[in-house]
């Protein structure tokens, strides 16, 4: 039976899939979750609800599929992400099992990535996962403006997703800034590749955890003086990455 379950926050999740039995079926699950969901049949409408609706409030979640008529996933994830105004996380979907796939539409913007066929419990399992992530990193926009994390010349807004290094900005991928923001928010900690995996990618793949090293790299080459030696992101041998302490 579908409905809110006691103990769990309802949440508003948007469902952008051109196949109407398993847009049905998702929903169907997302309720079971006690979440509200809707459903858009091409890429085109779920972009123009998506956006209508960052208006008043955000959706929570957004699952996304790749192939879409009209207007393809890759380009919704691509426009939603222009907007520095509003985040929702992003599900993508996708009968296409190709690395190369996988890896561009994480590098647009999406959070995680499911293939067709998928088994409704990991389908739930990925959307709680994601959910928990953004709460807990202040995803949508509801931090309240001016929070804003300084170390030492670098200044991270949650809200705007803004960085600024010295006053300029900074240009960052939608995953570098959720690596930089989720190591912000976290200074001092230590934590391994597969800590940083759950946390930032919401998955725990061992196949995903080159991604982290990737992210790392670029990020240290955006925001550090000299990234051989970095003063942000900091190597803990034999361990993994800490952020540095606040200013």
């Amino acid at each position: 039976m579908s409905g809110r379950r006691e103990g769990m926050d309802m949440s508003n999740v948007l469902v952008i899939e051109d196949n109407a039995e398993i847009a049905q079926l998702i929903r169907l699950h997302m309720e079971d979750l006690g979440h509200h969901a809707e459903c858009a049949a091409d890429g085109k409408a779920g972009l123009a609800m998506a956006q209508k609706q960052a208006l008043a409030k955000p959706f929570d979640l957004i699952v996304l599929d790749l192939m879409l008529p009209g207007m393809n996933g890759l380009d919704v994830c691509r426009a939603l992400r222009a907007d520095p105004t509003h985040y929702t996380p992003i599900l993508m979907l996708t009968a296409k099992a190709g690395e190369i796939d996988r890896v561009v539409g994480l590098e647009m913007g999406a959070d995680d990535y499911l293939g067709k066929p998928f088994s409704i419990p990991e389908l739930q399992a990925r959307a709680k996962a994601l959910l928990r992530r953004a709460e807990r990193m202040g995803m949508p926009a509801t931090t309240p403006v001016g929070n804003a994390l300084k170390f030492d010349g670098l200044a991270i807004d949650p809200v705007r997703r803004e960085v600024k290094l010295a006053d300029k900005l900074v240009a960052l991928t939608a995953k570098e800034f959720d690596l930089l923001l989720f190591f912000a928010q976290n200074p001092g900690r230590v934590y391994t590749r597969s800590q940083l995996l759950n946390a930032v990618w919401a998955t725990t793949l061992e196949s995903y955890e080159h991604n982290v090293n990737t992210h790392i790299n670029r990020l240290r080459a955006k925001i550090e003086a000299d990234p051989a030696h970095p003063q942000y992101v900091l190597t803990v041998r034999g361990v993994g990455y800490r952020f540095t302490d606040p200013a």
